[in-house]
């Protein structure tokens, strides 16, 4: 049904199988149905649904949690990216959702850095996986025109770049300028780059609910910031070397180390 724009990119590939079996416009009467067909439950038990914003002033994350309610705004791209990424990456959603609770006040209106950080992979996540861990260091250290120009051909055939956060894709319909994710970076077995789309997309939710359960990334800086526009693919421009001088969007990197995972 979607072989066409606005959902060309491969960058769309993990919601494909929902894209596929929808209108393409963010059709919220099809989107609950597609929903109703493919049950899933929260970590309290409630089974998600997806309902119209609500005015009873309870918060969005405790909503979920105690009902099951995922607020999604009638005929939207973002909420309709966010119920996409609720069916492909489950586990970690709802990962997601429970720390976000936990990490709540009793008034349920606390930010905090906890909570910034859950936001931030919830909105611009990306998850990076690469056999080859000098490909990530080189990504750590922002040395942009090396890994995508240098290294090219190993990004190619030795990395795989997963979106996670509904934000993203939904800024892939119109990429931009400085569009950033925020990374998570697996180093991995060549057994994983050679999974089928479907398998990888399972063994990725499965290892990002375990970190986010375990409380890994507590702090927004916890993640590599990443310019979605250099990784091979997403633009015809960045095929031209010279595109990775642009330092508005490749930056040179922050002083902080990252940890590896």
């Amino acid at each position: 049904m979607n072989d066409v724009l606005p959902y060309a990119s491969p960058f769309f590939a993990p919601l494909r199988p929902w894209l596929d079996q929808l209108p393409a416009t963010p059709d919220s009467v099809a989107l609950r149905a597609l929903a109703e067909r493919f049950p899933i439950y929260g970590e309290n038990g409630q089974r998600i649904r997806f309902v119209p914003p609500q005015a009873d002033g309870l918060a969005y994350e405790c909503r979920i949690w105690e009902n099951g309610e995922v607020e999604t705004r009638i005929d939207n791209w973002h909420d309709f990216f966010n119920a996409l990424v609720w069916l492909t990456f489950t586990k970690t959603k709802i990962a997601v959702s429970a720390s976000h609770v936990r990490a709540m006040t009793p008034s349920g209106e606390a930010r905090g850095v906890t909570r910034d950080a859950l936001t931030h992979f919830d909105e611009c996540g990306i998850v990076v996986l690469s056999s080859q861990p000098e490909l990530l260091a080189m990504l750590r250290a922002f040395e942009w025109k090396k890994l995508f120009v240098e290294h090219r051909a190993d990004v190619q055939s030795a990395m795989r770049f997963i979106i996670f956060g509904h934000a993203t894709y939904e800024q892939l319909l119109q990429p931009f300028r400085g569009l950033t994710a925020k990374a998570v970076l697996y180093e991995v077995s060549e057994d994983w780059l050679a999974m089928s789309q479907a398998e990888q997309i399972a063994a990725v939710d499965r290892r990002l609910a375990a970190d986010f359960a375990s409380g890994s990334y507590l702090r927004p800086r916890d993640f590599q910031p990443l310019p979605v526009l250099g990784i091979p693919g997403v633009t015809p421009e960045n095929e031209d070397p010279a595109y990775y001088d642009d330092t508005y969007q490749f930056r040179p990197g922050r002083s902080a180390e990252k940890h590896p995972r």
